[in-house]
């Protein structure tokens, strides 16, 4: 398996894409993608838990529970969320998908929409009109910008990769691009993910791949415990590598298929997590020793979301009592006296007392851009990786202005 840094959606055969800017974000930065694929494809969606479900996320539902193995491709928007829009969002978010169809000369109910941004605004329809004209002179032209900087709201850097494999010896790209920088929560957040892929994998194995992965993934992320109606992640996979029919979840084939998710999904959910609003530090929480994956993700979740532990890293303070009360309350039963907290390779904390080191070493650890924290509660053989950020200054001033 090998990462293509330099990849992204459309570095995989039969797919393309791009962005453009078509004035709905006030600094004249791209703000409407598409991704488009020469073939009918399978496809996969999973979408935030939170119960306000903004206006695309429940129009791409709609359009895959009409046929998930018909999809051609996808609109995006940034700068506007398109969420608490009412009726009138739920008429935008289906014209957005129907005016990319007739542009681009698909049939009904083949484009899928996300957007993300601004809460509680319509949509300049006028705008994204003109603007999916420009995408379609773009394309014609074979030129045009990123698609991965057309989904950036707060985000300070595009998100996008390329995995390649083999199936039973036949070559296989997965391609990926997401943003997402605040308002990041478990259970996914505002953030938008999607993969391209030329492997042929049958609608069911392809959403049981993305819920596995995304459970493992973007839901083990955390920059600031709040949760949005916009977050969509989806895979498109359009089969024309040539491979084998990847229709039953037992063999290497769709373990070969599921680890490069993962992989791709990893690498993208990492890169979310260090371009958190305002953050200085990206921060991988290990919980070892759990009776129970669902144990260990607690504790995680925990930690990661506590503003005093990341406050703390912020400041380079090796509190450790705050991760100790923060384990305490995550609804886990744990035993105090069995704890072990390591700050990288330096052990806090011993069976739930101080190890002896100083908090000058400990601090010394807390001084690299990622910092890996370990919590082995010594009680099973379960664990995770969780991955968070640390809250600065800058934390308050973004979302402080944000809005106007």
């Amino acid at each position: 398996m090998e990462i293509i840094e330099t990849g992204s959606v459309d570095s995989v055969p039969s797919f393309r894409a791009l962005g453009v800017s078509c004035g709905i974000k006030q600094s004249g930065e791209p703000d409407l993608g598409v991704m488009l694929c020469e073939r009918s494809c399978n496809t996969a969606g999973v979408f935030t838990t939170n119960r306000v479900q903004a206006a695309p996320v429940l129009v791409s539902k709609k359009i895959l529970e009409r046929g998930s193995d018909r999809i051609k491709g996808i609109v995006v928007n940034s700068g506007n969320a398109n969420a608490c829009t009412g009726k009138q969002g739920i008429r935008d978010a289906a014209e957005m998908a129907a005016e990319a169809e007739r542009i681009f000369g698909f049939e009904k109910s083949t484009m899928l929409v996300m957007s993300t941004g601004l809460i509680g605004k319509t949509l300049p329809m006028d705008r994204i009109k003109a603007g999916l004209l420009k995408v379609r002179e773009g394309f014609n032209a074979q030129k045009g910008g990123s698609f991965a900087r057309a989904l950036m709201t707060t985000d300070t850097k595009e998100k996008f990769l390329a995995v390649r494999f083999d199936i039973q010896g036949v070559p296989v790209r997965i391609g990926a691009a997401a943003k997402g920088s605040g308002m990041i929560h478990p259970n996914m957040a505002t953030m938008l993910a999607l993969f391209t892929t030329d492997a042929a994998v049958s609608p069911a194995c392809l959403t049981l791949a993305l819920r596995r992965v995304t459970e493992r993934t973007f839901n083990m992320i955390s920059v600031d415990g709040d949760c949005s109606p916009n977050d969509s992640v989806f895979i498109l996979a359009s089969g024309a590598s040539g491979a084998p029919l990847i229709d039953s979840e037992r063999g290497p084939a769709f373990e070969a298929f599921y680890s490069a998710l993962l992989v791709a999904a990893t690498e993208l959910a990492r890169a979310i997590v260090a371009d958190g609003e305002g953050a200085t530090k990206l921060v991988e929480i290990r919980v070892k020793g759990a009776r129970s994956f669902n144990s260990a993700s607690k504790v995680a979740r925990a930690v990661a979301n506590s503003p005093l532990v990341k406050t703390a890293l912020f400041g380079e303070d090796p509190n450790w009592g705050r991760i100790v009360c923060a384990i305490g309350y995550s609804g886990v039963p744990v035993d105090p006296d069995k704890i072990d907290i390591f700050f990288g390779d330096l052990q806090a904390v011993k069976q739930g007392a101080p190890s002896g080191v100083s908090d000058e070493e400990c601090a010394s650890r807390l001084k690299e851009r990622e910092i890996v924290l370990t919590i082995d509660l010594n009680q099973g053989g379960c664990e995770c990786s969780f991955w968070t950020c640390d809250f600065s200054y800058d934390y308050v001033r973004i979302n402080a202005e944000y809005h106007t």
